[in-house]
């Protein structure tokens, strides 16, 4: 089976999935919390370089305050939970998108998350915060122009300007709870992954179904516009 290096999720209906439970939302959103340390640990030992999953979007500030709050509770929890046995597998957290506007409780706990895990060399799990698509790409042409001199910027340009310039581009983008779109989740990176959606919501994606993800990525012939 080919293994993807760099898999994409993004962490669909969470809300949704509470209340076929009779559920608030925020217990939904708990479950899915928990989850991510149930895919995070099976793509390590699938042997997933890069999992980065979509945990707050650019568009999620429309939500009520109150579900904000939750969510942004939940860094903490996670991290609380589960951040000595990502030591002991020696995965790294990292970030993307503008954690700086999150609440400072927040940030402090991500930045202490990602310094004490920044010395592991295993598989990265990279949590996209207070992140779009559209302004990764923004936020990559600021930056070629701020190093002057530029009458052109080219795809190379971008691409080493980017958010995740330091990891390889997305193989796989795995979406749940059956909406067939990317949402503004790594527009650049995902030009050429392979996409599957699942019909489940978060909660619910167990590791059999992301190892069905992974076998119908390794399924698949990969052209990249060429011929085999």
């Amino acid at each position: 089976m080919v293994i993807p290096q760099h898999v994409a999720i993004i962490m669909d209906g969470n809300g949704r999935w509470a209340k076929k439970q009779n559920k608030p939302r925020s217990y939904g959103h708990l479950i899915g919390t928990d989850n991510v340390r149930n895919i995070a640990i099976k793509a390590d030992e699938l042997g997933v370089k890069v999992l980065t999953l979509y945990a707050f979007s650019t568009e999620n500030w429309k939500r009520p305050k109150d579900e904000i709050d939750y969510l942004m509770s939940l860094p903490a929890v996670f991290i609380d939970k589960f951040l000595k046995e990502l030591m002991e597998r020696n995965i790294r957290i990292e970030t993307i998108g503008d954690i700086s506007a999150l609440p400072v409780n927040t940030l402090n706990v991500i930045r202490r998350a990602m310094e004490k895990t920044g010395s592991n060399d295993g598989m990265v799990l990279v949590l996209a915060l207070n992140y779009g698509g559209r302004s990764d790409i923004v936020q990559a042409v600021n930056e070629v122009i701020k190093a002057g001199n530029v009458t052109s910027i080219s795809e190379q340009d971008i691409s080493e300007n980017i958010s995740t310039r330091n990891y390889p581009d997305v193989d796989l983008m795995i979406r749940t709870s059956l909406d067939y779109r990317i949402s503004n989740f790594l527009l650049w990176q995902l030009s050429y992954s392979e996409l599957v959606f699942v019909d489940c919501y978060w909660p619910e994606f167990d590791e059999k179904r992301f190892l069905a993800a992974v076998e119908e990525y390794s399924s698949r012939q990969r052209r990249f516009g060429g011929l085999l």
